[in-house]
């Protein structure tokens, strides 16, 4: 009886083992959110392609949501010429008259973007620094 119970510990400490070695082992690589959620952006010359493009990847642009297949909403955000092809989505210098900007702050009824439990949301920081590139004209840069 005691070879049984010795036996079975064993195997539960090897799967605790396994469990824990994987568990830490992994990043998310998949969304990649607790590495961009640990990037500033500046209050001032955001750049798109340091700054804007990798919150609307990792964030946004997942399978799914606002890649070139689905479009939902029929936005896409994988590239700048997609997101800012519509100006009542991103209007240049205007971040208040922006749809983009509505919806990441959940405004006029529109469901908060990303959408709660999907995604880890956007932080302050990253809304903020989309107004202000959407402010500053939502430039190709």
């Amino acid at each position: 009886m005691n070879l049984k119970l010795s036996k079975i510990y064993s195997i539960l400490s090897f799967l605790i083992i396994v469990y824990m070695l994987l568990i830490t082992g992994c990043k998310d690589t998949v969304t990649g959110s607790e590495d961009i959620d640990k990037v500033i952006i500046p209050s001032s010359n955001v750049s798109f392609s340091q700054y804007i493009f990798p919150v609307f990847n990792v964030k946004c642009a997942t399978s799914g949501c606002h890649d070139d297949a689905t479009r939902a909403g029929d936005l896409s955000l994988t590239s700048w010429a997609n997101a800012t092809i519509d100006p009542s989505v991103i209007f240049p210098g205007k971040p208040n008259n922006s749809k983009l900007v509505w919806a990441i702050e959940g405004q006029s009824g529109i469901a908060p973007m990303p959408p709660i439990g999907f995604i880890r949301p956007l932080t302050p920081n990253q809304i903020q620094g989309i107004k202000t590139w959407i402010a500053e004209g939502a430039k190709n840069n």
